[in-house]
């Protein structure tokens, strides 16, 4: 497995900001939006849907790693020649609504199909939140086993904040921070924490543990090119403050 030098970089000093666009945004426009954000706000990679012109348009636009996200391997094949540069599988947060559950034998199964068509790249698996805290850590743990190059948290969906302002965005983080601080713990390969994050929340994602995060609707959801660039920018910085080796929990 080769890693794309500039995310291993920010993975090795826990600094990684990635940008999601949705598994499900087929959208190129609003996808064209939130990757040139992430570039010009300083993010260390975006996530698309893998789809093979949103590759290529991506590619076009920046020069960020672009990963590609789907639960059906023969869709990141087609995403990966098209010029992805790493794949994952998951994130799930879209599919809930739906009523669509992922277990853990699915999310294994699905591992052990990927890895045997795309056996060299990088390859990050999300490990569903609706399981409790251990099947979290045993899952993480055989995903590794199983190929997996970073394991992804998430969470956001399953907590209902009943505060507003700082307290309420805490609220909504806890349950990807949980999973964060547990895996990371269990497991060698960098874990990003996402779902539910936010510019608050972001430097207590490293310091569960995660070597960074993933950010998806707080960027993909706003409206206006600057905002999405400015509401980069905020995570950047917020990740900029954390020195892990200084931190506990």
């Amino acid at each position: 497995m080769t890693i794309h030098p500039a995310l291993q970089n920010a993975l090795d000093r826990a600094h990684t900001l990635k940008i999601i666009s949705g598994l499900n945004n087929f959208n190129a426009e609003r996808v064209a939006a939130v990757v040139k954000a992430a570039d010009r706000g300083g993010a260390t990679f975006v996530d698309i849907a893998a789809d093979p012109n949103l590759v290529r348009m991506a590619k076009q636009l920046t020069r960020l790693p672009v990963c590609v996200s789907a639960v059906d391997p023969e869709l990141l094949v087609a995403a990966v020649n098209a010029g992805a540069d790493l794949i994952e599988i998951g994130n799930f947060d879209s599919f809930y609504a739906q009523g669509r559950r992922f277990e853990a034998v699915e999310v294994l199964a699905l591992t052990h199909a990927t890895r045997a068509l795309l056996p060299t790249i990088t390859l990050s698996v999300t490990v569903p939140h609706i399981l409790p805290l251990d099947q979290q850590v045993h899952l993480a743990e055989t995903l590794v086993k199983a190929g997996a190059d970073i394991i992804q948290t998430e969470g956001g969906t399953s907590s209902a904040p009943a505060h507003s302002g700082s307290l309420g965005l805490i609220e909504k983080a806890a349950p990807t921070l949980a999973a964060a601080y547990e895996i990371a713990r269990a497991i060698e390969i960098p874990v990003l924490c996402a779902s539910g994050l936010s510019s608050v929340t972001a430097p207590l994602a490293i310091a569960a543990g995660a070597s960074g995060i993933g950010v998806g609707s707080a960027i993909n959801q706003l409206n206006s090119e600057v905002a999405m660039v400015a509401a980069v920018r905020s995570l950047v910085e917020a990740l900029a403050t954390v020195n892990r080796a200084k931190v506990s929990v």
